[in-house]
């Protein structure tokens, strides 16, 4: 009884995880980004304690790990499109763009479908075991709905162009299937010399949450990436 119990409880959490990017994507319809980014932070400790769960009860399933790409594809994916739809939508527009405003932003939904490809091919990539080829998930959709919170008077009063704003969905669309090494935050042990680029990562990343608090944590995403590039380190 107990194992049949126990064999639940990751797929449960991943279902908390979806549950928990339906609600910030409609929170994000509602414009209301500070729930927007609390729900997918919730979502983003559901999908950290599911795989951990799946590990410890030594329950892996195939549906485990399709139900685990779509609540990711969800709250990750979806969500973040949603606060970027909105973000245009509330965007003022030149006089020259009168006549697509009310289409463009549905190019916001570039980010939930290279968030699926993203997915896919973390499913069927062996080198990401241990770090990752690309921007992961959840590090892109805590970067645009932190910068929705953060920065929201900013985007939507004129002070970017709608453009800008598009250049920045190709951008991240694009990192999140690029071929770029990217770091993992797992630490095999707490020694300086095996851990030297997440120490490095972490405390800049604890500076610019003490000063920026939730602005910092889109620049966090930023640095994050920053060093993954220049340091073309996977470990």
């Amino acid at each position: 009884m107990a194992n049949c119990i126990t064999r639940y409880i990751p797929n449960t959490l991943t279902c908390l995880n979806l549950f928990s990017g339906c609600v910030a994507a409609v929170m994000a319809f509602q414009f209301k980004y500070d729930l927007a980014l609390l729900f997918i932070i919730i979502g983003a400790v559901f999908d950290f304690f599911d795989g951990l769960a799946a590990r410890a009860l030594n329950a892996h399933s195939p549906i485990g790990k399709d139900l685990d790409s779509l609540a990711d594809d969800i709250c990750f994916g979806l969500a973040p499109s949603v606060v970027v739809f909105s973000l245009f939508r509330e965007m003022p527009y030149p006089a020259w763009m009168a006549g697509v405003s009310a289409y463009f932003p549905y190019l916001a939904f570039l980010i939930a479908v290279f968030s699926g490809l993203r997915l896919a091919k973390f499913n069927n990539d062996t080198r990401q075991t241990t770090s990752f080829v690309g921007l992961p998930v959840p590090a892109n959709a805590l970067f645009w709905a932190s910068l929705a919170v953060g920065f929201h008077a900013f985007l939507t009063g004129g002070g970017v162009h709608p453009l800008v704003l598009l250049v920045g969905v190709c951008l991240s669309s694009w990192l999140l299937v690029s071929e770029i090494p990217m770091f993992s935050l797992k630490f095999k042990d707490l020694s300086w010399a095996h851990n030297k680029l997440r120490f490095l990562f972490l405390l800049l990343c604890v500076a610019f949450l003490a000063f920026l608090q939730v602005q910092g944590l889109a620049v966090c995403i930023v640095w994050y990436v920053l060093l993954s590039v220049f340091t073309g380190k996977r470990g």
